[in-house]
């Protein structure tokens, strides 16, 4: 499933409230047709979490979304995931490449666009973060790498708490304070 781009028409307003029921919805839909996928196929495969909002917070951590919008944001995912909306996906594959890497494969593929590239450089660590912080605490199991030879035929086995809200406080417990 593809990860989700906006049009110009549907945009969410400026407000950290607005924006964040924007995205929870958005990523409510794409949970939503993940499970659909799995009941059809038995296997979801997603580009990018469903829940995403290891995104906002990597911004949060950066600086660059303030905490009204941080909360904003935890409010709404937190709701949706104890409404069974939203939640952890069953694995997680996490490849943070350095930096170095990140430029080389930019400068070797001028085809793709790559928006952001700098800012996206900055969220390096915070994704990391992120995701130690579901790995502690096992909200989801989490791969550093990405399998060179595509999923293989023995994966997790499909949990049973996906849609907890008390591993949702607990992943942000874990997590590093703000600056």
């Amino acid at each position: 499933m593809p990860e989700y781009g906006p049009g110009s028409d549907d945009l969410p307003g400026p407000e950290p409230a607005e924006q964040a029921a924007f995205w929870c919805e958005v990523n409510a839909r794409r949970w939503r047709e993940a499970e659909r996928q799995e009941r059809r196929g038995g296997l979801a495969v997603c580009d990018d979490d469903p829940l995403k909002l290891h995104y906002a917070w990597s911004l949060a951590r950066i600086g660059m979304v303030s905490e009204p919008h941080w909360q904003a944001e935890v409010a709404a995912h937190r709701a949706a995931v104890a409404a069974g909306r939203l939640g952890f996906a069953d694995l997680v594959l996490v490849s943070v490449p350095a930096e170095g890497e990140l430029r080389r494969r930019r400068d070797t593929d001028p085809g793709r666009r790559r928006r952001n590239f700098d800012l996206h450089v900055r969220l390096i660590e915070p994704l990391r973060q992120w995701y130690q912080a579901v790995e502690r605490v096992g909200a989801a199991h989490v791969w550093w790498e990405l399998p060179a030879a595509g999923l293989p035929d023995e994966l997790p086995r499909p949990r049973d708490n996906r849609c907890d809200a008390g591993a949702f406080d607990d992943v942000l417990a874990a997590l590093p304070s703000l600056p």
